[in-house]
């Protein structure tokens, strides 16, 4: 039974050692094919021997270059992603180049061409240097086949490339991305590219086939030609195309930029509000909060980048400033308007620079002195009141009209005295209200070989070439391919060394909540296969690119890897006369990395790249690197095309050795990626608005709460700073580990604002609720008026002896009148004085005993007092998350 398998599986190899053996004899012309008949089978049989040499690059001499003639053309651009500095667009690609395997004459096999599964020939790996996933476009399988050995290979591509985004004048910028057409691993003594199409041809066939006419327009596409230098020392043939496409920005004017000039203007004109009769500040505060929801409306239209802050973003700052800047003008304005009875006199050199230069500058005069005026009209009515009534009731009556005539004259005054301090009508008080400017399976076969390779001398895997060319080093390593599956060493004991070597390209991302680090990395590993060697001289090549599939390849697996590699897929490695194999190919890492966000957003990441072997242990197989990190940084930096959120600061390395769970140690080398964020888009669009908006919280203490709804204003600021934080939740980290500071910093703001609002409530209800409350207490009077009073710099105010007068003994003047009425019952003149003296002063009292002055100033103290523990509060708490983000960003 055991013999019949066997005879089985060698029957199997029977068929392509046959064909080797029929081919490898042949002189180089024999691939000239020649088909039975004019047809397409006939031609299909011809080609037989050719599909067994896919794994060769197609020339029978590996010194002859191949040369890769490309094209392009652009069929769409679907989008730009400014955060991750990605372009999407969608190619149409064709290459040509000639298989010298092939060759045959059209006449005898009835076609010029045919089209074959792809997969049958050898296709170069022609990658787009700046292709961060995966290629997600139909797949076409076929190729054409020419009988001069010419392939076209066409296939569309969806390519999500690297670019290095300027949206500095968005919305009208003008981005130029480059696409970079190189072989991966082939150097420029195998594969070169040329240009097949002029630049100019490409951008009229794009412009043509275009059907997408979204939001970018194709401007131009330009090209160049240029040798990248390896490491060591050979080039790599590139050829590099410039698209420049243009933003249409009527979108963006009509829904951003119109509607912000609009409410800006509107701002404007709010100065033409007079603040005396109407309460500019909460026109304002609700002008802001529009402003705040029209930009969460609008927050989709804008880009977001960590590199440069975009004008269009500094024009809303700009918008937001000035509106903020003219609400704390405004509160200004109204303080003066409203509180200035509780001023000072003006100082001389204030009433000189404002009321007269400031003032003759903005065409505003000073107001003459009015109460000489208004007291000199008084007395001149006062005097015809007297002179009329003696004229028509005698002496008597005149003494009487005289003496009911000075006790109205006092209680108008006391009247308009007490009229004037509660409207600011004093001297002092329009003096200062003129002050006021307008974000193997294994067989019996495998373990033949296996036992004739460990009782065989080392030089017995040397191979021998019937022809210093390349179908016959493929024959020669036929053995070598057929023992892929085992680990490439003559004894068991020794282990294979790999040297492992990368070049970070891209830094795409970072996912705080999932704590995820999206990398795109250049990654290559270079080992022995000591089952490989050959003479360079008989075997006409010291090197050749084959499969990675057909030989063995190390696991080495980066331990944080967490999602599928979607980078393209490169097939081909070296493989040199001496065994030594070069194995490089792209990868984008998705990998876990524990994120401290922390002090966010001037925070510095340290990720782990552990490259190690998932299986073989440190007695099988042993890893080193190259290069130093020094290298790998600056190879890094120099490669990056990438401006994102993120800076790669620095590259550290370090080896351990850990036990396995058998009893062995393997090894692990770990490479650390320290990477940086950009914070200016946060401070612009995060920590400025916040202090803008916090500062007009505090501002808003000057709002004299006698006279304006203070506590509607800070409700309207406390909903505005919720939407200002609904619109940029997006660009705050969310993550269950730590709460960043940032957080903190504004979550305090909005307690502030808060605290703040409920003490609003307690001094509004003081000082416009105090008629109906009893008498200070003496406790309170002491303590308040006197000592904080003092404190704050308000001190008691002194009373008015008449008016105390008048407001303890009302009685007294009632009767007064009352004895004034019984004296003179017939004078009609006296009576309707009379009346009118009493409705007056039980006018002037109503108003006195309403205005309830003790609890005012209680009030008025106590809101002064936590004004200052508010600005005391909110500078040591600023300054000390500013210490510990410094700090904590010193010790990163």
């Amino acid at each position: 039974m055991e013999s019949k398998d066997t005879t089985l599986k060698w029957l199997s190899v029977v068929p392509a050692l046959a064909m080797i053996f029929i081919l490898i004899p042949a002189p180089c012309s024999t691939f000239t094919l020649n088909c039975s008949e004019p047809s397409q089978p006939a031609l299909l049989d011809a080609l037989g021997p050719v599909f067994s040499l896919n794994a060769l690059r197609p020339v029978v001499n590996i010194s002859t270059v191949t040369n890769i003639s490309m094209a392009f053309i652009l069929y769409g651009i679907l989008g730009v992603d400014e955060k991750s500095q990605l372009l999407e667009t969608y190619l149409w690609l064709n290459f040509w180049w000639y298989n010298q395997f092939v060759s045959w004459d059209p006449s005898q096999c009835g076609t010029n061409k045919i089209s074959l599964p792809g997969k049958k020939f050898w296709l170069p790996d022609i990658v787009i240097n700046e292709f961060m996933d995966e290629n997600t476009a139909p797949s076409v399988p076929y190729l054409y086949v020419y009988s001069d050995g010419k392939i076209l290979y066409a296939l569309p591509a969806k390519v999500v490339s690297s670019c290095n985004l300027d949206i500095y004048t968005f919305p009208f910028d003008i981005q130029n991305c480059t696409l970079t057409f190189n072989s991966y691993l082939h150097v420029v003594r195998d594969i070169q590219i040329f240009q097949s199409k002029s630049s100019e041809l490409i951008t009229q066939q794009s412009k043509r086939v275009m059907t997408t006419m979204g939001e970018w327009e194709l401007l131009e596409i330009t090209s160049n030609k240029l040798t990248y230098k390896t490491a060591n020392g050979d080039g790599i043939d590139e050829l590099a195309f410039h698209i420049r496409v243009r933003r249409r920005a009527t979108l963006y004017v009509v829904n951003l930029l119109i509607p912000s000039c609009f409410l800006i203007t509107v701002d404007m004109f709010s100065f033409l509000l007079p603040p005396q009769s109407v309460d500019r500040s909460s026109f304002k505060m609700t002008l802001i909060l529009g402003y705040t929801v029209f930009l969460l409306i609008m927050n989709d239209l804008l880009p977001i980048t960590g590199n440069t802050i975009p004008l269009i973003n500094v024009f809303f700052s700009i918008c937001l400033a000035l509106m903020v800047a003219s609400l704390l003008e405004t509160i200004l304005i109204t303080n003066l308007l409203c509180a200035s009875k509780d001023f000072s006199p003006m100082p001389h050199w204030v009433r000189v620079f404002v009321l007269q230069i400031l003032g003759c500058l903005m065409c505003l005069q000073s107001k003459p002195k009015g109460s000489e005026i208004d007291m000199g009209q008084r007395s001149a009515s006062k005097s015809t009141a007297v002179k009329v009534f003696p004229e028509e009731r005698g002496p008597v009556v005149e003494d009487k009209t005289l003496q009911e005539l000075r006790n109205l004259g006092r209680d108008l005054q006391a009247l308009r005295l007490h009229v004037e301090q509660q409207d600011g009508g004093s001297k002092s008080s329009e003096e200062w209200i003129q002050r006021r400017l307008p974000k193997v399976k294994p067989s019996k076969l495998l373990f033949i070989f296996i036992s004739l390779l460990l009782h065989a001398r080392c030089d017995s895997f040397l191979q021998n070439c019937s022809k210093p060319d390349t179908p016959s080093l493929l024959e020669a390593l036929q053995p070598v391919f057929r023992l892929k599956s085992i680990r490439p060493v003559m004894n068991w004991s020794i282990p294979t060394n790999v040297s492992i070597g990368f070049t970070v390209f891209g830094i795409l991302g970072v996912d705080e909540k999932a704590q995820i680090l999206t990398t795109f990395i250049w990654q290559s590993l270079v080992w022995k296969n000591e089952l490989v060697s050959w003479d360079p001289e008989q075997c006409g090549a010291s090197w050749i690119t084959l499969p990675r599939k057909l030989l063995w390849v190390p696991d080495v697996v980066i331990n944080e890897f967490m999602d599928k590699n979607n980078a393209p897929f490169t097939p081909y490695c070296y493989l040199h006369s001496d065994g030594t194999v070069l194995d490089g190919h792209p990868v984008r890492v998705v990998s876990s990395c524990r994120l401290d966000i922390y002090i966010f957003p001037f925070d510095v990441q340290n990720c782990s790249f552990s490259f190690n072997s998932y299986l073989h242990r440190i007695s099988s197989m042993q890893i080193d690197h190259p290069l130093s990190t020094e290298e790998i940084f600056e190879q890094s930096k120099q490669v990056m095309t990438t401006m994102g959120e993120w800076e790669l600061v620095g590259v550290g390395v370090q080896k351990f050795v850990f036990p396995a769970a058998d009893g062995e140690d393997y090894e692990e080398l770990r490479f650390y990626i320290r990477v940086r964020r950009r914070a200016t888009l946060y401070v612009v669009n995060l920590l400025i608005p916040s202090c803008f908006l916090i500062t007009v919280d505090m501002f808003s203490f000057l709002l004299p709460p006698q006279s304006v709804d203070r506590s509607s204003f800070k409700m309207t600021l406390i909903l505005g700073y919720t939407v200002f934080l609904l619109i940029m939740n997006d660009l705050l980290p969310v993550t269950g580990d730590t709460i960043p500071l940032i957080n903190v910093f504004l979550s305090l703001c909005l307690v502030m604002m808060v605290a703040s609002l409920l003490e609003t409530i307690v001094i509004t209800n003081l000082l416009r609720g105090s008629a109906h409350y009893p008498p200070v207490p003496c406790w309170i009077r002491v303590l308040v008026l006197h000592i904080l009073g003092r404190l704050v710099r308000f001190p008691p105010k002194p009373r008015d002896p008449q008016d105390s007068t008048v407001i303890r003994n009302p009685a007294a003047q009632e009767m007064k009148v009352s004895s004034l009425v019984e004296e003179d019952r017939g004078a009609p003149e006296l009576k309707e004085l009379r009346r009118l003296s009493r409705d007056l002063q039980a006018l002037r009292l109503e108003l006195e005993q309403q205005s309830s002055e003790e609890w005012i100033q209680v009030g008025l103290i106590i809101d002064r007092l936590l004004f200052g523990l508010y600005i005391v509060f909110i500078s040591v708490s600023f300054v000390t998350i500013i210490i510990i983000w410094v700090w904590s960003h010193n010790m990163a």
